[in-house]
């Protein structure tokens, strides 16, 4: 399925969203996916193909969520691409782990973005 480091691309009626999966972890049958979801829409593929390639140019939504595999899939998405994770974000996922909370969403990314 997807793996650490994938660029996904996912449609809301207004265009396109990119998210970056940081990290999948858990069983494969129900795991806990970490994204990093960027504010930035885009009207079609190809456009959000091009600034996929250059993440850092763009502005984050939603700095880090763990998602229910539920949730995660309850949004259709497709790979883009796959950029290595950087220090800050590998960082990210280190305190949620440390999180005595460790908070969980099963909402999807648009209704965690305040989309519909």
């Amino acid at each position: 399925m997807f793996e650490t480091g994938d660029i996904l691309v996912f449609q809301l009626e207004s265009g396109y969203g990119l998210m970056k999966v940081l990290s999948k972890e858990g069983p494969d049958d129900d795991p806990v996916w970490h994204l990093r979801v960027y504010e930035d829409l885009f009207l079609e593929t190809d456009a959000a193909e091009k600034a996929a390639a250059t993440l850092d140019t763009l502005s984050v939504s939603i700095e880090h969520a763990a998602l229910t595999n539920r949730a995660f899939e309850s949004t259709p998405v497709a790979h883009l691409l796959n950029q290595p994770s950087s220090e800050e974000e590998r960082s990210l996922i280190s305190d949620w782990k440390s999180n005595a909370e460790k908070r969980v969403f099963d909402r999807s990314i648009r209704l965690l973005m305040g989309l519909r």
